[in-house]
């Protein structure tokens, strides 16, 4: 019982959606992460600010439960990704573990969304640059489902393709729900949201 109240409650201060700067990758699987950052500022009135010190466009304010938060889109490509995070947390001193990375995942069917507080790379390039230039993979993250390709030689396509008509009800369902993980987890830590929205 001790031990459970000692615990930190883990809450994000830096949001950080990957995806790639061009025009030809908006709306893409692999953008995915940028479209929900971008989806957070407009629900809380953020405006995005290219930051060149970031290499990356960045936002900050009052997020609801009274939170500050801060979010970026690194304007690196997906595959540096890193240096535009590890840039933001030396300019504000933050630890790993006050981030939230949002990205795509094949591995989680289409619209669904996973929460942890650490873990490997997955194969992910955008992580993978990110822990190695923190260092360290015990960092808070939010997959998210784009669903699988058919085939090996279909994956390149099938990740920088973009959703179908079909699919955006989906998407859009989804951006609403990591929405509420999100806000639940300024209010009660990455925790509490990882037990209500893991499922």
């Amino acid at each position: 019982m001790k031990e459970e109240k000692n615990k930190q409650i883990i809450i994000p201060n830096l949001i950080v959606g990957l995806g790639n700067p061009e025009s030809k990758y908006d709306k893409t699987r692999h953008n995915v992460g940028f479209e929900i950052v971008d989806y957070l500022a407009d629900k809380w009135g953020f405006s995005w600010q290219k930051n060149n010190k970031f290499n990356g466009l960045f936002c900050e304010g009052i997020a609801p439960h009274r939170q500050k938060v801060r979010l970026l889109k690194p304007l690196t490509y997906m595959n540096n990704s890193g240096q535009s995070v590890r840039a933001v947390l030396d300019w504000y001193k933050l630890t790993p573990n006050s981030l939230l990375i949002i990205y795509d995942d094949m591995d989680l069917p289409l619209g669904k969304l996973r929460m942890r507080l650490s873990g490997s790379a997955g194969g992910h390039n955008g992580m993978k640059s990110i822990i190695s230039h923190l260092g360290d993979q015990k960092f808070p993250r939010c997959r998210i489902g784009i669903g699988k390709s058919e085939g090996k030689k279909a994956t390149v396509g099938h990740v920088l393709g973009k959703f179908s008509a079909d699919e955006m009800p989906i998407i859009n369902d989804l951006m609403s729900v990591t929405l509420s993980a999100i806000e639940l987890s300024l209010k009660d830590g990455i925790e509490k949201s990882m037990s209500l929205y893991n499922n």
